[in-house]
């Protein structure tokens, strides 16, 4: 019995190394491909320790006493090999940011993630001091509500403290047809929270019953809902910007390119939705992928489910929503980050948009690339995500105190 939980585990444990070295990339198998290599690159310091303690156990028990289990054992070393450069780089991670300004130091004085946040990642969903109020409808459309949770610092029992905070607007990924406010965005939110921050994690309408571009109009809401409501919120409307991962880095970087574009607020074209900062995390910045390079279910799902339109037949409808085809001087600071091993969305991507971008803003456009991260690096606080984290709130803190004449935004009251 020993023996044979010993080979299953050195079997699965083979399997998913070999998975995260070599992904799958066809339409059926990319997604769980992804998956399972995201797991073991991201957290291959945690499944190291828990599949030595699994392997001491079995081997105590017995396991060893056959070839069965010895066979077992060779494969979990193998697959140990494999995976010690993942757990190697992540502990290793140093932010190297490309067009960093000189008076910016995002390193100096960044404030540090709870160490316990690194040893047990699924706390990433919580954090001391820091409140979260769930399901605030920031609009409607066609009858349905859209909802937003508000992260903030655990206000004081006295009701002191009546700062305004400059506020972060959190867009989830998911190919945009996918996922939701619930499991995306927690650890930066809850880190800028508990460092002098509002955050607001949104939905949207997903495909199919949304079209493109339905989805990055409910982010324009979301961005005209928390200006007009800042005094209620305790926000300093003079600050606002905008993050997001995956399809949320596509949203984000459309909607901070298009403040000014009355076609994607309809019903609300007057409503001031500009931002102050932009940080999109791996996004899919052409949707006319003129390299060839998406993958081939990208393709399919933006043809079939989201813009609902054939490439070669409607190619200025994938154009307007691109936002590599909308960059322009008036552009926010922007903090484009990607990670270089990422299967989903090439960090080719990245790299053109930022050049495209450097081209013409005003503004700065820092750009950080993770050596050895997975697409969705940042779900979980991590060795690999806690220094990205870190320079995010030194970017954002550095561009507040910079448009607002403030060095910093005041500091939680609660725990930090």
């Amino acid at each position: 019995m020993t023996a044979g939980l010993l080979l299953a585990l050195g079997a699965v444990s083979a399997g998913a190394a070999a998975n995260a070295r070599w992904p799958r990339r066809s339409f059926l198998l990319v997604m769980p491909s992804w998956l399972l290599a995201f797991l073991v690159v991201e957290l291959a310091p945690h499944l190291l320790v828990l599949g030595t303690g699994a392997v001491v156990a079995l081997a105590l028990l017995g396991a060893l006493h056959g070839v069965v289990g010895w066979i077992g054992l060779a494969l979990w070393l193998m697959a140990v090999a494999s995976a010690i450069p993942y757990g190697r780089s992540s502990l290793r991670t140093r932010l190297d940011v490309d067009g960093c300004p000189e008076d910016l130091e995002l390193g100096a004085g960044a404030p540090r993630l709870p160490w316990y946040l690194m040893a047990f990642p699924l706390l990433g969903w919580w954090r001391h001091g820091v409140q979260v109020e769930r399901g605030v409808t920031y609009g409607r459309v066609d009858g349905r509500r859209l909802k937003l949770d508000v992260v903030r610092a655990r206000r004081r029992a006295d009701g002191g403290d009546d700062s305004r905070r400059p506020a972060i607007i959190h867009v989830h990924g998911g190919a945009w047809f996918f996922g939701s406010r619930h499991e995306q965005g927690l650890p930066l939110l809850n880190h800028l929270a508990a460092n002098g921050w509002i955050g607001f994690n949104i939905d949207y309408r997903l495909s199919p019953q949304a079209t493109m571009p339905d989805h990055v109009e409910d982010v324009k809401r979301a961005i005209a809902w928390v200006r007009e409501h800042a005094d209620e919120l305790g926000v300093d409307e003079r600050f606002i910007a905008l993050t997001g991962g995956s399809a949320g880095g596509h949203l984000t970087a459309l909607a901070a390119l298009t403040a000014d574009d009355p076609t994607l607020q309809p019903g609300f074209e007057g409503a001031d939705t500009h931002v102050d900062a932009a940080v999109p995390f791996y996004g899919i910045y052409d949707l006319t992928d003129p390299r060839g390079q998406h993958l081939t279910a990208l393709s399919q799902i933006l043809e079939w489910i989201v813009v609902k339109a054939r490439l070669d037949r409607e190619p200025e409808r994938y154009r307007r929503m691109s936002p590599i085809h909308r960059v322009h001087a008036g552009a926010p600071p922007f903090f484009v980050v990607h990670a270089d091993a990422d299967t989903l969305a090439p960090v080719t991507e990245s790299r053109d948009f930022v050049g495209a971008l450097r081209g013409v803003s005003d503004e700065a456009v820092l750009y950080a690339e993770m050596p050895g991260g997975q697409h969705a690096f940042d779900v979980f606080p991590s060795w690999r995500s806690a220094p990205v984290i870190r320079a995010i709130e030194r970017f954002l803190a550095a561009r507040y105190a910079e448009r607002c004449g403030v060095e910093q935004p005041p500091l939680a009251t609660a725990g930090r």
